[in-house]
């Protein structure tokens, strides 16, 4: 018995040696795959398309925190076997004994199969503004360059909604030769040309894509060496940034002399639950942000800018559609009509800019309304506008911070130029914001220049940033492509132009059944609290 039981350990010995090789020959496979993703990562520059207003940086920073635990949690579910205690194999993440009892040899030592893990570098655009065009990103290429140029593979941006999944964005960017210069992302076009592209490719608009900025984009290294050069010999002109997206495809494009945008199917802007996710290195959450209660209807007062040419088309589908939404409503005119009523400022009507009517508005505000009112919208009367998602976006802001959103535009932004509030898709104030303004003594130099830029002058001499929302539209739902408004709950368009805008507005920014019982149901937990 004692010759057989010895035969039976030497054995059991024996297979139990043969099992531990191959599962160390297994952790050394894992190991060279492990330290092949921490390479790629650390190849990788996140760029975060933040915001300086609180509620945004939070965000931005809560998908940071994302990123650099997916990261961490990579090199985690690799198996690092040990000697135990009694001379067993454990697995050291799980302290779970793999083997009871064999004879014991060198096996490598732990640093050896698993080595320190250097978490990705990822970058916020509000941390790093120097000047007020940094969300612009072109003027951002020469430091990205000159920090990244030599070490890294890739820059990847994203905005603060984006949800990246690290394992299939690494398998999505290993497709492509990081050697050649590569411009990829979730390709959008428009369907017919449109003002918001001034009419670019007009015979035939579909041709030119450019990235649909929410579902993530990249550039390889070569590229953004090659525009930092482009950059060095010829500066960006003083001009109107419009829609971001769109011109920086043009831009790199260069007229056929640099790289169209590359579709890549795994960017994606389906919602997190999607049976689609599971195919997707990137989703968005597409939902509307509600940060708490609805702000009350008492709490937003809407002004409406117009004029006496005005009353009888544009006055009547204001009241047919969106007026109802709101509890506290001007019409500020050039003349005053009992009937809608307006209210005459006594600023004379102007064909264009409507910057005196604008400041007026204002100190009306400040001086006539209720101090208690801590919000206040102004829109031009052919603007189409749901006050009630507005009051769901609203919840999230601090009205006691100096806030001005809407859609952002810029103007000189590569020469140090200022952002604004495009006026047509709306301007929202927060009651302090307005407080600074007037108190700057900041006004226009004419009653007819233009309103939202002399605003957005004004605030970037404050120091006061301007908050982007693309939920807001300066323009007609047609102008935009459809995949790119598929994935929003929009809260205004503009324009009348060609279109019929009450059907506009029913379908795209009337209270939905839903949202009127989430409206109610929120009332009746107050009421019973």
């Amino acid at each position: 018995m004692g010759t057989q039981t010895a035969l039976a350990i030497s054995v059991a010995a024996e297979d139990a040696k043969e099992q531990i090789e191959q599962l160390v020959s297994q952790e050394f496979r894992k190991s060279g795959k492990s330290n092949q993703i921490n390479i790629e990562l650390q190849e990788i520059v996140f760029v975060i398309q933040s915001q300086s207003n609180s509620f945004h940086s939070k965000r931005a920073e809560d998908l940071e925190s994302n990123i650099l635990k997916q990261a961490e949690e990579l090199g985690k579910d690799q198996i690092v076997p040990s000697i135990s205690m009694n001379g067993g194999v454990s697995d050291l993440r799980r302290g779970r004994v793999l083997f009871l009892s064999f004879s014991p040899w060198v096996l490598p030592k732990r640093e050896e199969l698993s080595q320190g893990k250097e978490l990705p570098r990822v970058l916020l655009i509000h941390q790093m503004d120097r000047h007020d065009g940094a969300w612009t990103i072109l003027p951002l290429m020469q430091d990205f360059s000159a920090s990244y140029g030599r070490n890294s593979s890739w820059i990847f941006f994203c905005e603060e909604d984006t949800r990246i999944q690290i394992v299939k964005l690494l398998e999505t960017l290993r497709r492509f030769d990081k050697s050649k210069e590569w411009f990829l992302g979730k390709a959008l076009y428009d369907e017919e040309s449109t003002i918001i592209h001034h009419y670019a490719f007009a015979e035939n608009p579909t041709v030119f894509k450019f990235p649909d900025f929410a579902a993530g984009w990249a550039l390889s290294i070569p590229l953004v060496n090659k525009l930092a050069n482009r950059l060095k010999s010829e500066p960006l002109k003083s001009d109107f940034t419009i829609d971001l997206k769109h011109e920086i495809a043009l831009y790199i494009w260069q007229k056929g002399n640099g790289p169209h945008l590359t579709p890549v199917p795994e960017f994606c802007t389906d919602d997190l639950n999607s049976y689609k996710a599971v195919h997707c290195a990137t989703m968005f959450s597409n939902f509307l942000p509600v940060c708490g209660d609805l702000v009350k209807k008492e709490d937003i007062f809407v002004a409406v800018k117009t004029c006496r040419k005005f009353h009888r088309d544009r006055i009547p589908i204001v009241k047919q559609t969106w007026e109802g939404e709101a509890a506290l409503i001007e019409y500020y005119s050039d003349y005053a009509e009992t009937s809608i009523p307006t209210i005459d400022l006594g600023v004379p009507n102007t064909e264009r800019g409507h910057c005196g009517k604008t400041f007026a508005i204002l100190e009306r505000f400040l001086n006539h309304s209720s101090s208690k009112t801590p919000w206040l919208v102004i829109v031009d009367d052919d603007t189409l506008i749901s006050i009630f998602r507005l009051r769901k976006l609203l919840s999230c802001y601090d009205p006691n911070e100096p806030v001005f959103l809407g859609e952002r535009y810029g103007y000189g932004l590569g020469t140090g130029g200022y952002s604004y509030i495009t006026g047509g898709g709306g301007m929202v104030f927060s009651r302090e914001a307005i407080q600074k303004l007037l108190a700057s003594k900041c006004q226009c130099y004419s009653n007819d220049a233009p309103d939202d830029m002399v605003l957005g002058m004004c605030f970037s001499g404050l120091g006061i940033p301007i908050t982007h929302c693309p939920l807001f539209h300066q323009a007609r739902p047609m102008d935009y492509p459809k995949d790119y408004l598929a994935h929003q709950i929009p809260i205004s368009f503009h324009k009348h132009w060609n279109v019929d805008p009450v059907k506009v507005y029913f379908t795209w920014l009337a209270p939905k059944m839903e949202d009127s019982f989430t409206e109610k149901k929120q009332r009746r937990i107050r009421e019973d609290l």
